[in-house]
């Protein structure tokens, strides 16, 4: 009997233990003064009405996905999929619930000690609750379902058929429920990033049209109605939205090594023995056991160390503590699961090889990390060029900012094209997964140090909306302009690991084709120039540019909508603009959820249907075309996008602390 999944169980328990203690410890903090108070409460109160509201209409399609793969594939495979739906729901709740009590907290921390460092411990304490619950939870659910499967030795990796409940749709029962798994953490993420984008996008440029643009008010003033829905839209978006969407990004790629395992094992025949396959399938779940001890032990040093006033550079800490921690624990891993063990001609480099792989990944994001670090931080050239070319007029912002968010899209190819040549010399797909798995093997650090950004920025909302001394404001935009930086940064992360994750699990795809049809000739049906392949391709490079426009499109007509509500609240409440009257903000948070739940429908329906439909039509070598296509096409987007918007989010913040004239 092999005891290292219990060992992971053991750091799983411990990690949650460490969850509950600090929300525990957020909880018993003071709040401040009371007009704090009630607009916590307020902010509060919206976030979790709009996760109720969301959570009844995912509710409803996660349980249609389930019964249909019930019924149709594998009989357990629509549980495990509930299973990862609930999994992504709680870290989003969790996370959204630590944030909105510790954004209060952070804001009254600063205002009685008027110290950075002991404000920071604050913001990344709360950080830490949705961080670590998100490596914790979505390990303990992929942990379940191998021990209640009876273990790896009890993994058949050979397709059996009559598996569901009505039909007989031959799958390989162990590899569906992990899928399945991964797939309901996903469909929640997809539905929470859409619709807590939407959210967050539109309560924001309504506030900062009709606040700073229109009636040169503070972005914050208390006075402007959709304040409140402005401040929800950071914990739904960026504290659970980004939870969900982390957890689906770690929970893949422990799958994609899982299913690359299995079907190495499936095809290598003699060369491929099953104590082999049992250290290729347990090494992922072990390494991912060992990252999240490391997060423990870096976020428990950065809770007790007495902090400068250097924010990024304690954070930065915190997150080489976390990665070393785990590329030590990696190697004690592979060389307990691999060395002795007779292993399959593809390993270059013997036992050392799957740790090479995942440690290529380690370097691959915390380097992504750093060009992130450099192209938005405000300690930095671009950012710095960005402000002082401000002064000439907004044409030149845009144009300063596309290019940088341009450029910044080179070495982060690079290296990702490395670290996939060399993880997949080292040991093929297999170290490909590993590669990515390495990326967000310490996703609890990663997470909490982003998580860390949306509380601080809601800090300083809540000290101007709450008319607190200009101290307190000066230290919560410092961290505010940190966690714009931390937020880039575990983008990149995400970014990069899901690239990797997507090419190992359209190598899988690939596989699953050739075993449905023999018939298919690898080197000529798959090559470029086949045009069904090629079609797919130009579908898939076009697939996130579609996805984007609708999102966009959804967040100028969610933003119109609360803008006009706003007006007619400025012109009928007596005392408003005077500041002798209350705003309606119930009415602009309503608006706002609705707006932005209508609105992620048609996304949410093109992200699902996309690969149905191309399979259709043009069958599985068009959905491999297309699959390649959205990859690299949305790689390219989404680090050109996050860097840009952070750089532009920085040179803001350089401004206004005083630097090129100052605000205004």
């Amino acid at each position: 009997m092999n005891l290292l999944p219990y060992a992971v169980l053991f750091v799983i328990v411990i990690a949650i233990a460490y969850v509950a203690f600090n929300f525990v410890r957020v909880r018993r903090m003071k709040e401040g003064t009371d007009e704090m108070i009630e607009m916590a409460g307020i902010i509060r109160s919206g976030a979790s009405t709009f996760l109720k509201t969301e959570f009844r209409m995912v509710a409803i399609v996660a349980a249609a996905l389930a019964l249909v793969f019930t019924l149709f594939i594998e009989k357990l495979s629509g549980l495990t999929f509930i299973a990862g739906a609930l999994m992504s729901s709680c870290v989003c709740v969790l996370g959204m619930r630590s944030a909105t009590y510790a954004n209060v907290r952070t804001a009254n921390r600063a205002r009685e000690t008027l110290s950075i460092g002991e404000t920071v411990k604050v913001a990344l304490c709360g950080g830490s609750i949705s961080g670590l619950a998100v490596q914790a939870l979505g390990l303990l659910g992929l942990l379940a379902i191998l021990i209640l499967s009876g273990g790896v030795s009890a993994i058949d990796v050979s397709d059996t058929a009559g598996s569901g409940l009505l039909t007989s749709l031959g799958c390989n029962a162990f590899i569906m429920r992990i899928t399945t798994y991964s797939l309901g953490c996903s469909v929640v993420a997809m539905f929470n990033r859409v619709a807590g984008g939407n959210y967050t996008k539109a309560a924001d440029i309504s506030s900062d049209i009709l606040a700073k643009l229109r009636h040169d008010m503070p972005e914050d003033d208390s006075r402007v109605p959709n304040v409140v829905a402005d401040f929800i839209g950071d914990n739904v978006n960026d504290i659970a939205g980004n939870c969900s969407d982390l957890l689906e990004s770690f929970v893949a790629t422990v799958v994609a090594s899982i299913m690359i395992a299995a079907t190495i094992f499936r095809n290598a025949g003699e060369g491929f023995g099953s104590e082999l396959f049992n250290a290729t399938v347990l090494f992922p779940v072990v390494l991912a056991g060992g990252g999240l001890l490391g997060c423990l032990i870096g976020l428990g040093f950065a809770a007790v160390r007495r902090m400068g006033d250097d924010p990024s550079k304690e954070l930065n800490l915190a997150t080489w503590i976390s990665a070393g921690v785990t590329v030590l624990l990696g190697l004690l891993a592979a060389w307990r699961l691999f060395s002795g063990v007779e292993l399959y001609e593809s390993f270059v480099c013997g036992w050392l090889s799957p740790w090479i792989a995942s440690v290529l990944g380690i370097i691959s994001g915390v380097a992504i990390g750093a060009i992130t670090e450099y192209y938005t931080s405000t300690d930095y050239k671009p950012t710095r060029k960005l402000a002082e070319i401000a002064t000439e007029g907004e044409a030149f912002v845009i144009t300063k900012g596309d290019a940088i968010g341009s450029r910044s899209c080179l070495l982060p190819i690079l290296i990702i094209g490395i670290a996939l040549f060399v993880s997949g010399k080292l040991c093929g797909t297999y170290g490909i997964a590993l590669s990515s798995l390495g990326m967000l093997a310490f996703v609890g650090a990663t997470v909490s140090i982003d998580a860390f950004g949306p509380i601080a920025d809601n800090a300083g909302g809540l000290a101007e909306s709450c008319h607190l001394d200009e101290n307190v404001r000066r230290i919560t935009d410092k961290l505010d302009a940190v966690g714009n930086t931390t937020a880039a940064i575990g983008k990149g992360f995400a970014i990069g690991s899901a690239a990797l994750t997507a090419l190992a699990l359209i190598a899988s795809y690939i596989d699953k084709v050739k075993t449905i049809n023999p018939n298919i000739n690898e080197a000529g049906d798959f090559n470029l120039m086949n045009p069904v392949v090629l079609i797919g391709l130009f579908i898939g490079a076009c697939l996130p540019f579609v996805f984007a426009a609708f999102t966009m499109e959804s967040v100028g007509r969610a933003a119109q909508s609360i803008v006009k509500e706003v007006r007619r609240q400025f012109k009928e409440i007596a005392g408003l603009m005077e500041g002798k009257a209350e705003a309606d903000y119930a009415r602009c948070v309503d608006l706002c959820s609705k707006a932005s739940l209508k609105e992620m429908v048609l996304p949410a329906c093109v992200g699902i249907a996309a690969p149905i439909v191309t399979g259709l039509i043009l069958g599985g070598l068009g959905v491999v075309g297309m699959l390649c296509g959205a990859t690299v096409s949305g790689f390219i987007m989404a680090i050109f996008m996050a860097n840009s918007g952070g750089a532009w989010d920085n040179a803001k913040k350089y401004i206004e602390a005083g630097h090129h004239g100052g605000k205004g």
